[in-house]
């Protein structure tokens, strides 16, 4: 299963799929984007930047690599969103660094920031295989904090109570579904997105 096909899955705001005849980046529902911008948001916090000004992912932590995913990966489609609108977030951000590993370490630094907000039991949930803790808003207001939420409604379009509301329904899956082995996708698996 792509990225795509995950965010095309989820319910909220259109919960409608992407038509495959419109690009991605245009058709793709608010909910969608404001989960790729939460994404971007701790993406960019992993990126360091290198003298001279390139940047560069921050190393990640060594994982032994599973076998393959079937099925492939995105054929365009995470290029073709990182083209679009939310490429200054996601694309723009990571200053060319792999899309892979922006994607892992985004996914890996929003379930370190989880954490530190008190809610390392719920995230803990959503990458393990046994059901999804619900979260609340509030709380997951507290755990993101203001300036990330304000950040992630600026650029999906969502207000920030129906921001709160539709993560709070969304976010769990989201991260379940990245993390089917029960763990943090490697770059290489991220690519493959």
């Amino acid at each position: 299963m792509g990225l795509l096909d995950i965010l095309n899955g989820l319910g909220g705001a259109s919960g409608t799929p992407t038509p495959q005849s419109a690009p991605a980046s245009q058709s793709m529902s608010p909910m969608a984007k404001a989960l790729l911008a939460l994404l971007a948001v701790y993406a960019a916090k992993h990126v360091s930047f290198q003298p001279g000004g390139s940047a560069q992912p921050a190393p990640q932590p060594r994982m032994n690599p599973p076998p393959p995913a079937p099925g492939g990966g995105l054929g365009g489609g995470l290029g073709d969103i990182l083209k679009g609108p939310l490429g200054g977030i996601l694309g723009g951000t990571v200053g060319g660094a792999a899309a892979g590993g922006a994607l892992s370490g985004g996914l890996g630094g929003l379930l370190k920031q989880l954490q530190q907000g008190g809610l390392g039991g719920a995230a803990h949930s959503w990458v393990g295989t046994g059901p999804n803790q619900e979260i609340d808003e509030e709380d997951l207001s507290k755990a993101l904090g203001a300036d990330t939420i304000n950040q992630v409604s600026a650029h999906s379009g969502l207000s920030r109570s129906d921001l709160l509301s539709q993560l709070s329904q969304n976010l769990p899956g989201f991260i379940d579904k990245l993390t089917p082995n029960g763990r943090l996708p490697t770059e290489q698996e991220a690519e493959h997105w």
